[in-house]
């Protein structure tokens, strides 16, 4: 069985390659060319090039793939970049389903998000809300939204998918870095300067990984699974990075509509005038902080048998992850613990049964 994985240079692609790499599996990346693809480096793995707004790279992606994983997105927070988003995601997906489709793949795993999923008052959201599109939505939730009606029109066709729906993901092999892995480097490095209260769904990476694994093996045709690990304030994110790192949390703690007012006027500033600075408090980020919305992961623990993890030890790979990285300063890497000595093989004297000589 061969298995291909886009998006592998990013957050869930990397440490899902690396899983499967530790399990045996025979690994196909997709590289954008052009991209920061350094979370590749040294795998034991195949690598090919192609970009998926490319249906022919599709095509030629697809040779002799038994299994796909749909990790790639352009993932963005911003407004504006609309078409970018749109073809990156969108039409992305569909080309990629297509060249799948034509295949004959076994069965493809899209990684959706959470921001895809609708809510109700008053309870966690779960797989059956549906998203409302007349909200005041980011242009990456929309894709996100269209990315499942490109999957469910796959199915119609013939094509085996299920959908993996990710939340904010926190864990180690973040190479380029994420939003949350900017956020770990800036607190352990003494940049964040405030923070607002709210909250939201975080998933540690091995659980995010754990889940598309149990999609692939357990999940139904046409049905979508949340995968999280479960929901943290703000407050409390900043109370297990003070424990990681040592370092006091920001003494600003802003309320959301004072930071709503800040973010636009950063957000426009960064937008027009510095747009290669990384946007950190987006309008878009502040308005998702403070809806604290909830998520059901109910049904992916019924159906596929998941169990969400812990999101402290996930916070504590990303922080060594960075450390190593030497994108945390002033902090020397912890050494590995030494492997323990094998335990000595038991000497097994030689006996005789019914005339048969065992040892």
């Amino acid at each position: 069985m061969t298995i291909l994985v886009t998006g592998g240079s990013g957050h869930l692609g990397a440490n899902l390659i690396r899983r499967l790499v530790a399990d045996g599996e025979n690994v196909v990346a997709l590289e954008r060319p052009g991209s920061n693809n350094s979370a590749l480096d040294g795998l034991p793995i195949e690598r090919v090039s192609g970009d998926l707004r490319n249906a022919d790279d599709m095509v030629r992606a697809m040779k002799g793939i038994t299994r796909v994983y749909h990790c790639a997105a352009k993932v963005s927070t911003t407004e504006g970049g609309e078409r970018e988003i749109y073809d990156c995601n969108v039409v992305g997906t569909r080309n990629l389903l297509a060249a799948a489709l034509a295949a004959r793949v076994e069965r493809v795993v899209v990684t959706s998000s959470f921001s895809a999923v609708g809510h109700t008052e008053g309870r966690p959201a779960d797989e059956s809300d549906m998203f409302y599109p007349f909200e005041d939505h980011m242009p990456y939730e929309r894709s996100k939204a269209w990315v499942e009606h490109e999957c469910l029109k796959a199915i119609i066709q013939g094509l085996d998918v299920v959908i993996a729906t990710s939340c904010a993901i926190l864990g180690p092999a973040d190479f380029k870095p994420s939003r949350m892995g900017r956020l770990v480097q800036d607190f352990a490095n003494g940049k964040l300067r405030a923070y607002i209260p709210g909250g939201f769904e975080f998933v540690a990476a091995a659980d995010i990984v754990q889940g598309h694994l149990l999609a692939m093996e357990k999940g139904k045709t046409g049905e979508k699974y949340i995968i999280s690990t479960r929901f943290v304030t703000v407050d409390e994110l900043v109370g297990i990075l003070e424990g990681i790192t040592g370092k006091k949390r920001p003494t600003l703690r802003l309320p959301p509509s004072v930071m709503a007012k800040i973010a636009i006027v950063s957000s426009f500033v960064l937008t027009n005038f510095f747009p290669d600075v990384p946007q950190r408090f987006t309008p878009g980020a502040v308005r998702i902080l403070g809806m604290a919305r909830r998520a059901d992961t109910g049904k992916a623990q019924r159906e596929l048998g998941y169990r969400p993890g812990s999101i402290e030890e996930a916070l504590k790979q990303a922080y060594d992850f960075h450390v190593a990285q030497g994108s945390i300063v002033g902090v020397v890497p912890r050494k590995p613990a030494p492997a323990p000595a094998p335990a000595p093989k038991p000497v097994v004297q030689a006996a005789q049964i019914n005339g048969a000589a065992l040892s």
